[in-house]
């Protein structure tokens, strides 16, 4: 084995390892005003996610899907992989989006594993057949591009602002009943 091929191994392996290991990734790809937070499944050397497929809808009106609006057109994603702990960023690396169609082997198989992994779902019996209608599954394969592993990453955070909003949390509080009282009372 070359160090060449040597290098790529461990590259997927820390892929890998970190995919499986992060509940989350967070995934930034053409279309996008900034990255998100995808849930997803690693199998068989790939991460497979399920999004909500009103790619028209405004973000305020996603269906019960993550939003991750025109994943499915995409060619490829950078594919960012944070602990859960700390939050730190663990590896970023290049992926090959792939679109799987309902039916085929490819979509049972992730169906399959997505399915067992999916939290709090109203409609387990049905949940195929509604993925089939109004979702996608993709399947994010990594080329074997790193661009950021332990050794090799940047000094900024790479922390964003909020996106803009129109929930506030300035203003007046509420009265509450039994609220406990500002002042100490006067002891007479």
């Amino acid at each position: 084995m070359s160090d060449a091929e040597r290098d790529q191994a461990v590259r997927l392996a820390l892929v890998e390892e970190a995919a499986r290991r992060s509940s989350v990734l967070w995934l930034d790809y053409a279309g996008l005003d900034r990255p998100r937070p995808a849930w997803h499944v690693w199998k068989d050397g790939a991460a497979y996610v399920v999004a909500d497929a009103g790619e028209g809808r405004g973000e305020g009106t996603a269906g019960p899907e993550q939003s991750l609006p025109g994943l499915a057109g995409a060619s490829s994603a950078t594919v960012n992989c944070r602990s859960k702990d700390s939050g730190a960023r663990l590896v970023s690396w290049r992926a090959a989006v792939e679109r799987l169609a309902p039916g085929t082997p490819d979509w049972e198989e992730a169906l399959g594993a997505l399915r067992a992994d999916r939290l709090n779902t109203v409609d387990g019996p049905g949940l195929a057949a509604r993925w089939a209608e109004s979702a996608v599954i993709v399947r994010l394969t990594p080329t074997g591009e790193v661009l950021e592993a332990p050794g090799s990453m940047p000094a900024d955070r790479a922390a964003a602002p909020p996106p803009a909003s129109p929930a506030t949390t300035t203003g007046r509080l509420p009265w509450v009943v039994h609220k406990r009282p500002r002042h100490r009372p006067r002891l007479s």
